[in-house]
């Protein structure tokens, strides 16, 4: 990543459309952690910074440090934090594009944003990507370590050089573990319309594991967390008419949902009770609500899943990253 390149992305609708990267990258092979990572109130010591292109500068936030890490070394670690290392090897390449664009536009944006103290993202992956560092991977992978890092690092050095991108910038390289079987788009999740966030088949994510969920909460459990999300909300009557009809995507997203004498969005309900996706139903009996998912992750861009599958089918990477990013175009980036 050269001076020029950068130089030529950051102007751009780069910082607008921001907010829109997900919030948190949902893994595959895990669930959500249920204990929070602890953080450091330490001051980091801001290091002195190689030319563009040779490191990224990442925040970690259990110890405080910023860590120069080497491009490739970075790929792999978001690779591997965020798909599973027997997937295919065409789906992991797609998922180290998808890795390196989004470190790339985020690396533009982060001039300014005081929490990363001069780092160009941290490894919250309720912030961003995740991350593991080789000690993290060898603590994970075990005796598989030195298998799944040889495996890895041939993918990642064949793709190192490309990224997508949308009008000369670095694109929203979105990502879910499993969509509904079929995407959704920007615009019915965050609220914009993003041309390559487009809704788009993915079949084969009804086949993958869990991919239907149920979760069930009391009638008072269920009020107490609607009245958190929506203080001033008003439940009358029984508990089994406290949910209307709600509003769907065609990939079957719950935009809106009258509860009471309010109105949720479905990620608005996904939220309040920690549910898989905004893909949901919900039924009453025996005193008790049940949720039933579909999906797993905000549905938006490439399914990793769906990646998967396609190239199980015989598909390769530029084939993945063409259908779940329509319009963006896969370039490499120039040399000197």
């Amino acid at each position: 990543m050269k001076k020029h390149f950068l130089q030529a992305l950051l102007f751009s609708a780069l910082l607008t459309l921001l907010p829109l990267a997900p919030v948190v990258l949902l893994h595959p092979q895990e669930e959500v952690p249920t204990e929070e990572t602890e953080i450091s109130t330490t001051e980091p010591e801001i290091v002195e910074k190689k030319p563009d292109g040779a490191c990224y500068y990442v925040y970690r936030t259990a110890t405080g440090e910023i860590c120069a890490v080497p491009v490739e070394e970075y790929i792999l670690g978001a690779v591997a934090a965020e798909m599973p290392v027997s997937f295919e090897t065409e789906a992991l390449k797609a998922q180290a594009v998808a890795a390196h664009t989004y470190a790339e536009r985020q690396r533009l944006a982060a001039a300014g944003r005081e929490e990363l103290h001069g780092a160009d993202f941290s490894d919250d992956p309720s912030q961003f990507q995740a991350f593991l560092s080789e000690a993290e991977l060898r603590e994970r992978w075990g005796t598989h370590y030195d298998l799944n890092q040889r495996k890895l690092s041939t993918i990642v050095r064949e793709v190192v050089e490309k990224v997508l991108v949308y009008d000369d910038q670095p694109i929203i390289a979105a990502f879910h573990a499993m969509s509904t079987g079929r995407t959704e788009s920007a615009a019915n999740v965050w609220g914009s319309e993003i041309a390559y966030l487009r809704s788009v088949d993915s079949p084969a994510d009804r086949d993958a594991p869990r991919f239907e969920e149920t979760l069930e909460f009391s009638a008072d459990e269920t009020g107490d967390r609607l009245l958190q999300s929506h203080p001033s909300l008003h439940l009358s009557g029984e508990p089994e008419n406290w949910f209307g009809e709600p509003t769907r995507s065609d990939a079957g997203t719950v935009l809106s949902v009258p509860i009471g004498d309010g109105l949720f969005t479905g990620q608005e309900v996904r939220a309040a009770f920690g549910l898989r996706s905004a893909a949901f139903t919900v039924s009453f009996g025996k005193g008790k609500f049940t949720f039933t998912t579909h999906g797993f992750g905000h549905d938006v861009g490439m399914s990793q899943y769906g990646a998967n599958a396609m190239a199980q089918s015989g598909a390769d990477y530029t084939e993945i990253l063409a259908h779940y990013y329509p319009g963006a175009a896969l370039e490499t980036l120039p040399s000197d």
